[in-house]
């Protein structure tokens, strides 16, 4: 028996993979959603697909607000390797860089993580692409946009960000956790096309309807 299979079989015992959304044991080697999870992650089509991978509801709405409003930060790994998966399908060879949806630093301290920079990372390495949280940073502190009606939310994120890193020439995926009006993600893009990136992508892991207060 290998040393990396008895470690698995030691961490199964005292650690072992748990459902993202219902935290019963999962068997999976991949760490997902449990038999009976997974069968209702929707898939995101049309235009709702055009720029997220799953719809925002069911277990995968469970998982998401487990991770980032309980603060089970263990869930980013299950999560953020949908996410990549998603990713890998859509972009591999069309990206250079990576650039999740930045938060105010003021709300990462208050959480205590940047939930979508989790995700992203993992997003960057099945891509073979750069991974550059600090290239968009959020440069004005705006009110969350699940807390504000669907007109004001283009408003709020208007010239929120500012770039912090050369994007210049370079073929860039911007990424979230959550996509709702998409206001976030098209003022993101217009600041990296302000910045000369050569190509522009968004892609979230799941869309959610504008009006779902999450």
């Amino acid at each position: 028996m290998s040393f990396e299979v008895a470690l698995r079989g030691l961490l199964a015992l005292v650690a072992p993979r748990r459902c993202p959304a219902c935290d019963v044991v999962d068997d999976d080697e991949q760490g997902g959603f449990c038999a009976a999870c997974a069968p209702l992650l929707e898939r995101a089509t049309g235009a709702l697909g055009t720029h997220a991978a799953f719809v925002y509801g069911g277990p995968l709405a469970d998982a998401i607000r487990r991770y980032k409003y309980a603060a089970r930060t263990e869930l980013a790994a299950p999560l953020g390797d949908l996410f990549a998966k998603e990713a890998r399908a859509r972009f591999t060879g069309t990206v250079d860089v990576v650039v999740p949806v930045p938060p105010h630093p003021r709300r990462v301290s208050e959480r205590g993580f940047d939930p979508t920079a989790l995700l992203a990372i993992r997003v960057a390495r099945a891509l073979g692409a750069s991974y550059a949280p600090h290239a968009i940073i959020r440069a004005r502190d705006t009110p969350p946009q699940a807390s504000l009606a669907r007109a004001q939310r283009a408003a709020n994120v208007l010239s929120c960000f500012a770039v912090r890193a050369p994007l210049e020439e370079r073929r860039v995926l911007i990424v979230d956790d959550v996509r709702t009006t998409g206001a976030t993600l098209f003022e993101m893009a217009r600041t990296a096309d302000d910045a000369g990136a050569s190509s522009i992508a968004l892609f979230a892991l799941a869309v959610a309807d504008p009006d779902d207060a999450r």
